[in-house]
């Protein structure tokens, strides 16, 4: 896996990355640390790509199972360490999944399953950060 970075100009703190399989992304900076706040900081999409791979895995062991899926959110929340490096020292995902007779036991499993097993982003920020995982099954 790979990854360009390239800082925008002199004259802020923004930055476009260009992805191995070719997309890009804008990170940028607060006003105070010099920033023009025209992007996510790199450390919230950090978080959005946890949030992302865990999601991910949830709606495909849901599908897998035969699950009747609509729908899947993930609202997380992370606490970070009050001196440098700031990493995430607490992080909440909170999960709705919809759909039609969702099974609370399959629920429960694929999220357990992504966060114990295959969600490598989340699995790697619970390194240094305490995870909490809960849920709510939403009905259509």
């Amino acid at each position: 896996m790979e990854c360009l970075v390239q800082w925008m100009g002199k004259d802020g703190m923004a930055f476009a990355a260009r992805t191995g399989s070719g997309h890009l992304a804008v990170m940028d900076g607060a006003v105070e640390g010099g920033g023009g706040n025209l992007a996510p900081r790199p450390m919230e999409l950090l978080l959005a790509g946890a949030g992302g791979c865990t999601a991910y895995d949830v709606v495909l062991i849901l599908k897998r199972g035969r699950q009747d899926i609509s729908g899947c959110e993930v609202r997380i929340k992370a606490d970070r360490a009050d001196n440098d490096p700031k990493v995430f020292t607490k992080i909440h995902f909170h999960f709705t999944v919809r759909g039609k007779n969702l099974k609370a036991e399959a629920v429960e499993r694929a999220i357990r399953l992504s966060a114990e097993k295959y969600c490598s982003a989340s699995i790697m920020l619970g390194k240094t950060a305490e995870l909490i995982h809960d849920w709510e099954i939403v009905a259509d």
